[in-house]
């Protein structure tokens, strides 16, 4: 697969770079952690395996030409014969082929490109479907900071997870440095169609198959353990979370070594098993308390395990640094669907304000925050009262801290408010009016199977730390398609203007400074091209100024929307108006590009030096006056009252409307008494029954033709 080149589509609020695919995608993910040479990766799964892309950074320096090397005396191919004896035997040949060392060198500098480009790309192929990509929970840094991290392998190589419609998870380890274009053109690679799959170590990467399951994942999630002595921070390990609709729901939790050297020969089992009344829909861990896992079940309730914490007795034959069961802590319920009894369906949940809140998305465009440990931004007088406490077990929470609903999902409450005012509980005889009623009670009774067709998904990524404030984090969410999709820049900023809306303060959900309110993407077709949107996230890139975004109000974060076979990235507009995501842009640009830049777009300026428009009457009248009038053949027009104060106007001459003057005179001619219309008439019947006995008399007499001589 060759390097793709975007579409660049730009609108009054945000450019769209559109990455037409060849193939389906199944899920992407942002990898949090940059590559040394400053690249943003993208891991997306498709029909075939799994694809990395690294996007930004340095690219690689041009490759060095091969100089060959030559004789001093004869020509280069000079053939040399040996004569051996018959007695001597020939040295045994070795055919040993060294091993490949990649060795990519990069730029110097970052080139300033007006978009970031694509550097490379890899295809791992797995020979299956990959269905879903998880990565771990951390907040996006550069490679020199994953260093001196928990995990140092992290600084060199990428840990992901993939689950294939073969019901197999893989944990896979890949180096972090992108491979360089004399790695992918090795002459091994060309010959053999299978050195270059996954697991073979053409690319340096190693696979972790995991077991234990029996009908492919629905949702995936992973962790990295961080180590409880100093002495093992270099020995990783993650745990991996898959839930599947085996049985009535399945919950599996595999433990997993992140060193090469102490790689598996066999796949390994889960060592938690937790059995649910009902699927899953989705799963993520606590960026923060990495022992617990936030899950979604969508008619029921999001409820927080933690793996960790065990719900029974110790046990002393158990072996292992976790309990074979753990506990459910917290479960936190959505509100009802009125007028029925049933809860409303949760689209998706994610951790917000680092672990210790979570942000709902219902299926009819409702959002909330559920304050799990009493974060809100609120007075403390007024929240510890209604606080929890870090690590509650069997508890459960109803109300949300704030609220609110998606603009123009209107529709979508439009059914059950409708089935609200059609409810009677009376006996009618069946009329057309009562059919009508009972069609509505009818399709009332399927409101909530058609909330439950909704699809939508919310996404987090941490921002970088400005070193003023706490670090804030930004958030997307999609509810039903590319209409609403909607961001939130400072989830902080964002939950107490809500909070002081609610008492009393007057801040919009639409509006008010550019952190402190929900911006709606417009325009997302114009990128999609045709294509339904599957799914959202964010890319947020270590490197970008926290204080910058700030002072210009622009978006933090670029938004990664995933189409059927093609991938947008929407980042914040041009200079302009248009750099302020969400404003209303009036005013026309005058820029479109900036010093320096240069497009092959055919691009239509409008002449702003151009004289202004003029008007052409075709009237022959004299402004002022309400028609040409001619009496007794004079061509005298009749001037209104106040056409006298004006100043005259010589008359022009009419060139090529002659054609009037005698439309006028026809119309202004008056009847002309003396003309014998009796005999006109008369004279145009004789007319008309000569022509009749000329029409009778044709084909029955001989014609007879003269020629005359000269």
């Amino acid at each position: 697969m060759g390097t793709p080149t975007p579409r660049i589509r730009r609108t009054a609020q945000n450019t769209q770079f559109t990455y037409d695919l060849s193939r389906r995608i199944s899920d992407v993910k942002t990898y949090p952690v940059q590559s040394p040479q400053g690249a943003t990766v993208l891991i997306y799964g498709h029909e075939n395996g799994v694809t990395i892309v690294w996007r930004g950074g340095r690219r690689f320096k041009p490759a060095k030409k091969e100089v060959p090397v030559e004789k001093p005396n004869g020509k280069a191919d000079d053939a040399v014969m040996i004569i051996d004896s018959d007695d001597d035997e020939p040295p045994a040949k070795t055919h040993a082929t060294p091993k490949f060392e990649d060795k990519p060198e990069f730029e110097d500098v970052a080139e300033q490109t007006p978009y970031a480009e694509i550097i490379q790309t890899l295809d791992l192929t797995l020979g299956t479907a990959v269905l879903n990509v998880a990565v771990m929970p951390m907040a996006p840094c550069t490679s020199e900071e994953a260093a001196a991290g928990d995990a140092p392998i992290l600084a060199e190589k990428m840990v992901f997870a993939v689950s294939c419609i073969t019901s197999d998870v893989y944990v896979i380890s890949l180096p972090l440095t992108p491979p360089s274009p004399e790695s992918k053109a090795r002459p091994d690679l060309r010959t053999d169609l299978l050195s270059g799959r996954a697991g073979s170590g053409a690319w340096g990467e190693s696979l972790v198959l995991l077991g234990g399951q029996t009908r492919h994942s629905d949702g995936l999630a992973m962790t990295l353990l961080r180590p409880k002595s100093p002495e093992r921070r270099g020995a990783g390990r993650a745990v991996v979370a898959a839930c599947s609709r085996q049985a009535s729901g399945t919950l599996h939790l595999w433990d997993v070594s992140l060193d090469d050297k102490n790689k598996p020969d066999r796949a390994v089992e889960p060592f938690q098993t937790e059995f649910l009344p009902e699927p899953l829909s989705a799963i993520s861990f606590n960026p923060t308390r990495n022992t617990q896992l936030l899950t979604v079940s969508p008619h029921q309730a999001a409820r927080i395990y933690d793996f960790a914490v065990s719900s029974l007795p110790p046990d002393s034959d158990a072996t292992g640094p976790f309990p074979s069961q753990g506990s459910w802590l917290l479960s936190l319920y959505q509100p009802f669907a009125r007028p029925s009894a049933a809860r409303k369906p949760i689209l998706d949940a994610a951790w917000v304000s680092h672990g210790r809140a979570v942000f709902a998305l219902l299926a009819d465009g409702m959002w909330g925050i559920w304050d799990v440990d009493g974060v809100s931004p609120s007075s403390p007088s007024a929240a510890m009262a209604t606080r929890l406490k870090s690590g509650v077990r069997g508890a459960a929470l109803t109300a949300f801290s704030v609220s609110g609903y998606v603009e123009g999902t209107g529709a979508l409450r439009s059914v059950a408010a409708q089935a609200k005012e059609n409810q009677t509980g009376e006996f009618a005889p069946m009329t057309p009016h009562t059919r009508r009623q009972a069609t509505a009670s009818l399709s009332a009774a399927t409101s909530l199977d058609r909330l439950s067709t909704v699809r939508g998904g919310v996404s987090t990524v941490a921002l970088p730390w400005t070193g003023r404030t706490a670090q804030d984090e930004s958030l997307v969410l999609w509810v039903g398609g590319y209409e609403h999709v909607c961001v939130i820049p400072g989830v902080s900023r964002f939950w107490e203007s809500q909070l002081r809306r609610g008492s009393g303060g007057g801040v919009n959900l639409f509006s008010g400074a550019q952190p402190t309110r929900m911006v709606k993407l417009l325009d997302l077709s114009t990128g999609l091209l045709g294509e339904r949107c599957c799914g959202v996230s964010l890319v947020a890139d270590p490197s970008r100024s926290g204080d910058h975004v700030d002072s210009d109000g622009g978006l933090p974060v670029d938004v990664l929307l995933r189409g059927e076979t093609r991938i947008v990235i929407v980042g914040q507009g041009d200079d302009g108006p248009g750099k302020r995501v969400g404003g209303v842009v009036d005013a026309q640009r005058k820029r479109l590009f900036s010093k320096g830049e240069r497009s092959d777009a055919i691009i239509v300026h409008g002449r702003d030096g151009r004289k202004p428009s003029f008007s052409y009457n075709l009237s022959t009248s004299k402004p002022g006056t309400l028609r040409l009038k001619a009496l007794n053949g004079q061509g005298d027009l009749e001037a209104s009252p106040g056409a006298g104060d004006s100043p005259s106007v010589a008359p022009r001459r009419r060139v090529g409307f002659d054609f009037m003057n005698t439309l006028e005179d026809a119309a202004d001619v008056s009847a002309d008494l003396s003309r014998d219309v009796e005999a006109e008439m008369l004279d145009i019947m004789e007319i008309d029954q000569a022509l009749e006995s000329m029409e009778g008399s044709r084909g029955n007499a001989k014609k007879r033709v003269f020629f005359e001589e000269d």
